[in-house]
């Protein structure tokens, strides 16, 4: 077979009006297609080719063809559809099954922008607008298998990204999320050999319920091989539906630096809410001096000042109080300190970089109130960074005795995938919701997690306003 473009046919070229997949010729198995005539390819593959004038211009033909893996694929692409059955392949257990996904049809002609104005997001009508921050899902191609789950008896069969995905859809129908940020290490590099099988299949729960989203990388996403690199996986997030994923400046170090701004309620063109999401790299570029992993680097900061003092003037406009977040992967050095003020548990050693690229200070200055990650999977604190009660912004000083002013709340997720580690003593899979209030100028912050019961999994865990009257409070529980 071979692509063409349409004004590129010749006469006598046949187009693929269907395809199948069957060990019989659909004209025998099947009683709607007797009398028409199909072709057998490798692996099942049964073609419908017609060579008539206007055969390329029908709603049905097939105008593209891709593969995707893993008994639990799902397709989320707009006008796309996955085959039932899955390729006849003698590929043995190690392959996940393969399933062709086709489109029929000429692509749609969206214009990228449009689209993403219809999901631009706002603060509701009440004054309230949530952020689900979903991190680690550490998905597989195919199913993959649970590390350290609870509540799962030893020998009993646990598929992992099926247990994520349920849990995740859970929350998201009891929470009803108006933005879902994914903090990076979506794709188990190692056991995802496929990438975009398992993008789709986090891709899937948000577009379904019509949720935008954005998500930057970790450490993970492209680990291993074969992978998608992180510039291809944030163009295959690009193009999906309910995506407000980008990949940012081409002169800035990294994929994923950009910037969401969440407008205030009504048809207002102003934003009440800032969001900006970095990508933290994956592992230290000089690991004889620095080992470990990557950070925010030089050129990072920079456009992260830049920007932020862009939007000040417009930001000015707002009639209420606007406040400003971010969102990381990897967690900051100053994440350590064990003598800062917090609440929630401090379970394993922060893995944060050994250097100090001195973001924490340039979030302090620009004005960030609260600053979200992943990584540690086991984590799930938020701690109180401070500055001197004698300055309103520090540049290296107080980073957080608890006697200081307080300046930023640094927060971990808490790891939502069952392919990634747990353990620790007993560790439920958790994920962590905001809700900022416009009227009051507030931030709150809770968890949820997947619980071995349901007055457990709907408990909001650790509770608090870290935001009052658009100033960072001590939390009040």
């Amino acid at each position: 077979m071979k692509r063409k473009r349409e004004e590129e046919l010749q006469p006598g070229d046949k187009v693929v009006l269907d395809v199948k997949i069957s060990r019989l010729d659909p004209a025998v198995g099947e009683k709607e297609q007797a009398g028409e005539k199909w072709e057998a390819r490798p692996a099942g593959v049964w073609l419908k080719r017609g060579g008539k004038r206007h055969d390329s211009d029908k709603k049905g033909t097939v105008t593209a063809v891709d593969v995707l893996f893993g008994a639990d694929a799902v397709e989320p692409r707009s006008g796309w559809q996955l085959l039932d059955t899955p390729l006849l392949l003698d590929a043995g257990s190690e392959i996940p099954q393969a399933r062709l996904s086709v489109r029929r049809g000429k692509p749609s002609d969206v214009n990228r922008k449009k689209e993403k104005e219809k999901w631009q997001p706002r603060v509701r009508k009440d004054g309230k607008f949530k952020i689900m921050q979903v991190s680690d899902l550490h998905l597989s191609t195919g199913t993959g298998v649970c590390r350290d789950p609870m509540g799962v008896k030893v020998g009993t069969k646990c598929e992992a990204d099926t247990r994520t995905l349920e849990f995740v859809g859970k929350m998201l129908d009891e929470e009803q999320p108006d933005l879902v940020v994914c903090s990076g290490d979506q794709v188990n590099g190692d056991t995802a050999p496929d990438g975009e099988s398992a993008i789709f299949k986090f891709a899937e729960l948000f577009i379904k319920r019509r949720i935008p989203y954005a998500a930057i990388f970790g450490n993970h996403d492209d680990e291993g091989k074969p992978s998608l690199s992180r510039a291809a996986q944030m163009s295959l997030l690009e193009s999906l539906p309910y995506s407000l994923s980008e990949a940012g400046p081409d002169d800035v170090d990294g994929i994923g630096n950009y910037v969401i701004e969440v407008l205030a309620p009504g048809t207002s063109t102003h934003s009440a809410l800032t969001l900006y999401l970095l990508d933290t790299h994956a592992y230290s570029p000089d690991e004889g001096t620095f080992p470990g992993y990557g950070w925010v680097k030089p050129s990072q900061i920079r456009w992260f000042r830049d920007t932020a003092q862009d939007l000040k003037k417009a930001h000015s406009k707002y009639t209420h109080i606007h406040l400003d977040m971010a969102f990381i992967h990897i967690p900051l050095p100053e994440y350590r300190d064990a003598t800062l003020a917090r609440t929630g548990s401090w379970r394993e050693p922060p893995t944060a970089p050994v250097f100090n690229s001195g973001f924490r200070d340039a979030l302090v200055d620009v004005g960030i109130v609260a600053v979200g990650c992943g990584h540690d999977h086991v984590n799930d604190y938020c701690a109180l960074s401070t500055v001197p009660n004698t300055s309103s912004s520090s540049e290296g000083g107080d980073k957080g005795t608890g006697d200081g002013k307080p300046a930023l709340w640094m927060c971990y997720a808490g790891a939502s995938g069952f392919g990634g580690y747990g353990g620790w003593g007993g560790y439920e899979r958790r994920l962590r919701v905001w809700e900022f209030d416009a009227n009051e100028a507030k931030l709150s912050t809770w968890k949820r997690v997947e619980g071995p019961g349901d007055a457990e999994r709907k408990a909001r865990l650790d509770e608090g306003v870290v935001v009052e009257g658009g100033r960072v409070v001590g939390l009040a529980t």
